[in-house]
């Protein structure tokens, strides 16, 4: 497609509000050589459908990820999660990530920590189907249900890390999320209860009966609920600590079960 062409498509993502027109239109660009083609999802995103699902992957910790349509988008600021969960797992460590989504944060883990034991879950079909084709070279278990409920028994006091991405917006904020995230991706991944900690709460309950001792749990929450949730995690036994990365304005809680 010649450079007017390039022009055109420009122009249109930003008219219709998209602020990095220019990147954008070069990924659609690359995504379809057909003029057709690239109309085509060039409808879709002006549409306001999200630009990962348009282009069918998102990128996330310096990889491609594929990335379903109503699937969850993982976030930039959960690379933190995954760099903050690396930084208290040792060798050989027994994982589980919880509320995989797409299975992004899972395929990660599996990277940089080269687990003896990793497991993925979520509760959305969708999401698992979509984790699934992601995590078919790395031998990892997708596993659809609620939490920690499908993991195998044999895990139960002896994981060295669970990370969870929860949904932590509160019911009421949904409403306020960018129509890409409000009309585009499963609300179950979104809604996190009245004061966004529901999920959490639950997740903080079981926590220190799957961890081993010396173990992790690793979350990502609002900085405005961090606060809140140590107060929960410490109720359950746990040794909660609070990390912020400023640049991606990102908050990690880490809780540790004590040795």
């Amino acid at each position: 497609m010649s450079p007017v062409h390039r022009s055109t498509l420009v122009e249109r993502l930003r008219t219709a509000g998209c602020v990095f027109a220019e990147e954008e239109a070069d990924l659609l660009l690359a995504a379809a050589g057909e003029p057709e083609a690239v109309a085509a999802l060039t409808e879709r995103r002006i549409a306001g459908e999200p630009l990962e699902h348009v282009l069918g992957w998102a990128e996330f910790c310096g990889r491609r990820v594929l990335v379903d349509r109503g699937v969850f988008v993982p976030r930039a600021r959960t690379a933190w999660v995954v760099e903050t969960a690396v930084a208290v797992t040792g060798p050989a460590s027994a994982v589980a990530d919880l509320c995989c989504g797409s299975g992004a944060t899972t395929v990660v883990l599996a990277e940089r920590l080269a687990p003896r034991w990793l497991a993925a879950v979520d509760l959305d079909p969708a999401a698992v189907a979509c984790a699934r084709r992601n995590l078919a070279g790395w031998g990892v278990p997708v596993l659809v249900g609620d939490l920690f409920a499908p993991l195998p028994q044999a895990w139960r006091g002896r994981l060295d890390l669970v990370v969870a991405n929860a949904p932590y917006v509160p019911t009421a904020a949904v409403a306020t999320l960018s129509p890409e995230a409000r009309l585009h991706e499963a609300r179950l991944a979104l809604d996190g209860g009245p004061d966004g900690l529901s999920v959490l709460r639950r997740v903080a309950a079981d926590a220190a009966r799957w961890l081993a001792p010396g173990g992790h749990l690793v979350v990502e929450v609002a900085a405005d609920q961090a606060g809140p949730l140590c107060t929960v995690l410490r109720g359950y036994g746990l040794d909660p600590a609070v990390r912020h990365d400023v640049d991606r304005d990102a908050t990690a809680v880490v809780a540790g079960r004590r040795p």
